[in-house]
């Protein structure tokens, strides 16, 4: 008996010590990973301080921050035939001079685009991806065979959707989106060939691709990281980009016919932008160096996934859904008036002064984008009943111009941009907003792939930009006679 008793005690010290020694490497491991975030953050603040360019020096050197011109223009580093985006025009003295916003694909009005798709009450985003990578508009037997390839590569390859996205979810879907692009590279037999014929077949398949590419991504995402069930649907060749985007990203795979030409509609309008925006100038930089098209996509991808390009449309759906949580009866538009002036003066939101989906870089009175659009969304809202929310995009787009300009005194047209609509119409469609980014890249790509074909057409030279050095020259320390920056342990 005594003998058991002091085994039980000899295993009892031993447990202790155990969990003593547990503890302090727990100790250690938390002061090593607090250590290495100190010195982190230290290091931080010292890049932060040495890599800061004072704006005086972009002057002094007369280079242009940002690749804007001082009146906020983009400097010009290129020519192409695929869009024209106009915003304003410029007087002697290369002010802006405000007008109704165009756009052009390929030289036709994105409201004459539209505006017959929209009569004959069919889809269109086909169409403009045939114009965008053509250049010209397809007669109706070579739209059947266009769509034929498009359909006939609307099914991943065999074993993709298990191998690459189903056993490997991302939380991010652009992230996994640009890993998929780049992964399918192993699955073409001639993935470095350049020439157009080989670089057009890669788009097609692309664009065939992306639909299941976001929609698989989305339910690995959803099932893995959000604990909901899993829903897989079959792309059909036979229906349009919209069509089988909402029947593969919603459970049932069930949806109306406004339901997909409104978002047909959408991309459409997102489909092209200009050369001069960031991932479709992304495109034509990387494909400049005569790399492949898979890298040149991704590369337009992660461009496209910054918050500054890509996530507009999040910001508007997020803004709304807090200006109706602080203002749940927004028809009481004092009160509504008064909260959006506190967003203004940045005492409301996210503190930045900014309205969403207000405004826009190149466009000054008017984005024809957001007009068209705009008609289409107010027949989704009647048919599912969100006149409200609709009602409330149209105030605030009315509403904040006048606000703006009794604040600063300054009466400056302030038009609403498409994200402001097409936020909307994701909300209406149930889109949940971790697919919003995806289905702008969805659009925007038949875009970059006219550019990468164009380019490659065109471009004969590697861009090759110049940066002026700013930083003085220094005599060399031997590593015995410098001294610490960073306080380390």
């Amino acid at each position: 008996m005594l003998a058991k008793l002091r085994e039980k005690r000899q295993e009892t010290k031993e447990q202790k010590k155990a969990i003593r020694a547990a503890v302090k490497e727990e100790v250690k491991n938390t002061m090593k990973a607090k250590s290495a975030r100190s010195l982190l953050d230290d290091s931080a603040k010292i890049i932060s301080d040495r890599d800061r360019i004072s704006p005086d020096l972009y002057k002094q050197h007369n280079v242009k921050m940002g690749l804007r011109n001082s009146n906020g223009t983009g400097v010009v580093v290129g020519l192409t035939r695929i869009g024209e985006v106009c915003g304003y025009d410029t007087d002697e003295n290369n002010n802006k001079i405000p007008m109704e916003g165009k756009l052009y694909y390929r030289g036709y009005s994105i409201e004459d685009l539209v505006g017959n798709c929209i009569a004959e009450n069919r889809f269109g985003f086909e169409e403009v991806t045939f114009l965008l990578m053509f250049g010209y508009l397809p007669s109706k037997s070579e739209l059947e065979a266009f769509n034929k390839l498009l359909g006939a590569k609307r099914d991943l390859p065999q074993g993709f959707a298990r191998d690459m996205i189903l056993t490997a979810p991302s939380n991010s879907i652009m992230n996994k989106l640009a890993r998929s692009v780049l992964a399918l590279y192993c699955y073409d037999d001639n993935p470095d060939d350049t020439s157009i014929p080989n670089v057009l077949r890669q788009s097609i398949d692309l664009i065939g691709y992306f639909p299941a590419l976001i929609a698989y991504a989305y339910q690995a995402k959803a099932a893995y990281y959000d604990n909901m069930s899993l829903h897989l649907h079959n792309p059909i060749p036979e229906l349009s980009t919209s069509e089988n985007i909402l029947r593969m990203i919603r459970p049932t795979g069930e949806y109306t016919d406004i339901e997909a030409k409104t978002l047909d509609l959408s991309m459409i309008l997102h489909a092209e932008h200009g050369g001069g925006n960031n991932s479709s100038f992304t495109t034509h930089l990387v494909s400049s160096t005569g790399t492949d098209t898979y890298s040149a996509i991704a590369a337009a991808i992660g461009s496209l996934k910054g918050p500054k390009h890509g996530g507009a449309n999040i910001a508007v759906i997020n803004m709304m859904d807090h200006i109706k949580e602080q203002v749940p009866n927004f028809n009481n538009r004092g009160k509504l008036d008064d909260y959006l002036i506190k967003i203004l003066k940045k005492e409301a939101y996210d503190k930045t002064g900014l309205v969403y989906g207000m405004g826009h870089a190149i466009y000054t009175l008017s984005d024809p984008r957001a007009k068209v659009l705009k008609s289409m969304a107010k027949k989704l809202a009647e048919s599912k009943s969100m006149e409200d929310d609709f009602l409330l995009c149209d105030y605030i787009e009315k509403r904040v111009p006048v606000l703006k300009a009794e604040l600063t005194g300054v009466d400056k047209p302030m038009p609403a941009n498409v994200d402001m609509y097409s936020g909307f119409v994701y909300h209406a469609l149930d889109i949940p907003t971790t697919i919003a980014t995806p289905l702008f890249a969805t659009a925007r790509l038949s875009g970059w792939c006219a550019h990468r074909l164009e380019e490659l057409t065109d471009g004969s030279k590697l861009m090759r930009p110049a940066y002026n050095s700013v930083q003085e020259h220094l005599e060399y320390i031997p590593i015995k006679d410098r001294n610490s920056k960073i306080q380390t342990k």
